[in-house]
């Protein structure tokens, strides 16, 4: 990886270019596609048709019907992004089926084999991740309208009526508040190297805002999301295979790869905007428990190959809180501070959601016999396959601890 030469030489847009964020959207896949030329539009049918597909026990039947087509007629990033979308899809939608424990370990090499190749190609695992279902999985109702809830939608559903919808759409207006802050990451690495206190005070007042912001976006998912609906449906959908019960040994992509694969569901973790800011302030989650930051380092394996790239270079850019620390000025503390208080805040706050979309109704599941499809342990699990509760109260007492104290 370069250097921080990059960061403080190039222009911001040579930049963003670069590493594929867009100074809007950030992470986020700016206008995604919608249509797939022939023949992959089968792929998209199948995809914008899965909930009745699932319900009339039709879907596996469908998808076994398919030819294997090559990936070769699939140029540029976006239409690769969609198309990997589509088969995430149809993917998750082919192993649960309908949800009741009729698990498939082997997806057949009619869509494993283009869905790895395309993945491969993209550097991303053969799995529906945050990258594909929140980044990815969006339009605008009135394509000159405002970015608000009320004017999106989503491009595919699972089973569950608007829970996708509420669930993929908060999680991307999440994300967008916070990646408004993006643009000012290369002014404020270059305030610090010139140690222009000034600027790097307006930059860390701003990102504080934008993280007020996402906190205020994340509200919105107790209107547009039932726990019930999330955990006993959507969740399922959203579920990974790796440590999970019910696929031990992973799935089987077959004409692919020799031995089944283990691969952890979409989690929040997966999102680049939150682990971004974490280096930027110097938030070293490394120094907390070792399976939480372990989680955190996996799921960047999730990411985008380009997003994946910019954490890493951030990495390498100069210390904002050791500059902030070495300087006598606590207004200039007190803005740092603020930033890492609203990224505790919205910690704290994902604490709460976790129980109340997980962890409750998972206590209020019947009792079942030992041969359930899925164990108590395996509900209380996140969809990226950890135990949420532990891992987030983790990632929270870590990020507390780098709050500036004065002495």
């Amino acid at each position: 990886m370069e250097d921080d030469g990059i960061l403080l030489m190039e222009s911001p847009q040579r930049i963003f270019e670069k590493y594929h964020i867009d100074e809007e959207m950030g992470f986020a896949l700016p206008n995604p596609l919608e249509k797939l030329p022939p023949p992959y539009d089968e792929w998209i049918s199948i995809a914008k048709n899965l909930p009745e597909l699932i319900k009339k026990n039709e879907l596996r039947k469908k998808v076994d019907e398919l030819k294997i087509l090559s990936i070769d007629g699939l140029s540029g990033h976006k239409l690769q992004r969609l198309a990997r979308l589509a088969l995430g899809y149809i993917t998750m939608a082919y192993v649960w089926n309908q949800g009741d424990g009729d698990v498939r370990k082997v997806l057949p090499q009619n869509i494993a084999i283009p869905y790895c190749e395309l993945s491969e190609k993209l550097g991303l695992p053969p799995i529906l991740v945050y990258a594909d279902c929140v980044l990815a999985n969006w339009k605008k109702k009135d394509p000159n309208g405002p970015m608000t809830y009320e004017n999106m939608d989503i491009l595919f559903w699972f089973p569950g009526g608007d829970c996708s919808k509420g669930f993929f759409l908060v999680s991307l207006l999440v994300e967008l508040a916070a990646a408004s802050a993006i643009k000012v990451i290369p002014n404020l690495l270059k305030a610090v190297k010139n140690q222009d206190e000034v600027t790097l005070k307006k930059a860390l007042h701003y990102i504080a805002s934008c993280l007020h912001r996402a906190h205020e976006e994340f509200e919105e998912v107790h209107k547009h999301v039932d726990p019930s609906t999330f955990f006993n449906v959507l969740r399922i959908y959203l579920s990974g295979w790796k440590g999970n019960s019910q696929l031990p040994e992973g799935l089987k992509y077959e004409g692919f790869w020799e031995n089944p694969k283990k691969f952890a569901g979409g989690s929040a973790a997966q999102s680049s905007i939150f682990q971004c800011f974490d280096i930027l302030l110097g938030i070293q989650q490394c120094s907390g428990e070792e399976f939480a930051a372990e989680f955190l380092q996996e799921m960047r394996n999730y990411m985008p190959p380009a997003h994946r790239d910019f954490l890493l270079l951030l990495k390498s850019g100069p210390s904002v809180r050791e500059f902030v620390r070495s300087r006598d000025d606590i207004e200039l503390k007190a803005d740092y501070n603020e930033c890492v208080k609203a990224m505790v805040s919205l910690r704290k706050y994902h604490l709460k959601i976790v129980a109340k979309y997980i962890v409750i109704p998972a206590s209020q599941q019947p009792k079942k016999n030992q041969a359930s499809e899925e164990s108590s342990e395996q509900k209380n699990k996140g969809t990226g396959g950890t135990n949420a509760m532990d891992f987030l109260k983790s990632v929270r007492t870590t990020t507390e601890k780098f709050l500036l104290i004065d002495h």
